[in-house]
């Protein structure tokens, strides 16, 4: 399909009807904001994918039975805490934060998503969130900068916002598509990863939003990872608030093709920073996979040189071992055929047949020194094709993940 959108500027404030906000109720330790509240003016669709971490947090519990109520239209989201482990008080903790948002904005408990991220096993300190949620809906505006306040607020150990908006043009009239996210570690396929909000002023009916969603996470945030560790608190939210000047996107017309073009582009944005952010990384990694008998089966070829350490270390000294490339795509795929794959380092081949290509390592070695690094890899068996995101792994990523429990 022949690009729709354009990057404008803003992010989950940037469609009609949005509102956020964000204040410091002293839940972590770090300076800024823990506290964010992103409200829609309207009772449009909602949907919403979670972690399938059977371990899942008392926040993720609630909002899975209340997206299916269907009348989310608002999120409360803190920083510092994940509110996972936390058993029943947990859940209570959540059940209160409802409560009282629904209590200072006029809505009812059932207008809410919350969300938590965090250090995990320790109770929330639902008190201070209960007392800065007032300041919070006092604050709600429509202003980029709101978002902006919005997004820095969910950050834990990013050290970059991340939030992006798209203008689409469904062909009679264009809609705005708005998003934040937040994660760089515990990063992993397997549902969405980490939290993330997304906007829009489309007029959707939810389960057609449902459907599109899904499957734009499953080829944007299900194919990142940092260090195959699902969270207990993954989340994706999507909000449509309808006010957009554009007839409605209805199933199977060219408007939800391009809506969902947009869905997912935004999506794949939003995920690739949380790469380029990966704890302690240096080199954004592509992944891209072809030539294979199914996607099923490029997706796990890509996901095992992804995860796997000895590659990631490679991938950050810059040194072209190649073979642990495919080594790792070897034992991802059973059909593979040493004699029909080939692997590029960029634009590089590296190995074909069986054997070294020509190549001398000064270009393969130059090829993986950039900030981002591409391995293609050909397994001529198919028509199959699937792109997989991931990040070196740093002696860094190694310092703050010892140390940060304490």
């Amino acid at each position: 399909m022949k690009q729709c959108w354009e990057q404008v500027a803003g992010g989950v404030t940037a469609p009609r009807g949005f509102r956020a906000a964000a204040v410091r109720c002293g839940i972590r330790q770090a300076e800024g904001d823990d506290l964010a509240l992103l409200v829609c003016d309207t009772q449009g669709a909602a949907a919403a994918t979670f972690t399938t971490n059977r371990v899942a947090a008392a926040p993720v519990r609630w909002s899975r039975r209340t997206i299916r109520r269907g009348k989310v239209r608002a999120a409360v989201v803190n920083a510092g805490n994940a509110n996972a482990c936390t058993g029943a008080r947990g859940l209570r903790d959540v059940e209160a934060t409802a409560a009282r948002a629904a209590e200072v904005l006029g809505l009812r408990p059932e207008n809410f998503l919350v969300a938590s991220t965090g250090i995990i096993g320790r109770y929330l300190p639902v008190e201070k969130l209960l007392e800065g949620l007032p300041r919070a809906a006092s604050l709600l505006d429509p202003s980029i900068e709101a978002g902006d306040r919005f997004a820095r607020a969910i950050m834990t150990t990013d050290t970059v916002v991340k939030q992006v908006a798209l203008r689409c043009d469904l062909g009679r009239g264009s809609v705005t598509l708005g998003g934040a996210t937040k994660g760089a570690g515990m990063i992993a396929p397997g549902m969405a990863t980490t939290l993330s909000f997304l906007t829009t002023d489309a007029a959707i009916e939810r389960p057609l939003l449902a459907r599109l969603l899904r499957r734009a996470v499953a080829q944007t945030y299900n194919r990142i990872s940092i260090d195959n560790h699902m969270s207990t608190n993954d989340t994706v939210l999507c909000l449509a608030s309808g006010l957009a000047d554009a007839p409605a996107v209805r199933d199977g017309s060219k408007a939800a093709e391009r809506f969902e073009a947009a869905l997912t582009e935004l999506c794949r944005i939003l995920a690739v920073k949380i790469v380029a952010d990966g704890e302690g990384a240096k080199r954004l990694v592509r992944i891209e996979v072809v030539g294979a008998p199914t996607e099923a089966a490029a997706v796990a070829v890509g996901r095992a040189i992804a995860d796997s350490p000895l590659c990631k270390c490679a991938l950050h000294s810059g040194d072209p071992n190649w073979g642990r490339f495919v080594s790792a795509a070897g034992y991802a795929c059973r059909r593979l055929d040493e004699a029909r794959t080939k692997l590029y380092i960029g634009e590089v081949l590296a190995y074909a047949a069986g054997a070294p290509a020509d190549a001398p390592i000064s270009r393969l070695a130059e090829a993986m020194a950039g900030r981002e690094v591409l391995l293609r890899l050909d397994l001529g068996l198919g028509k199959a094709a699937a792109t997989v995101w991931t990040c070196d792994l740093s002696k860094e990523y190694v310092a703050i993940n010892a140390d940060y429990h304490t």
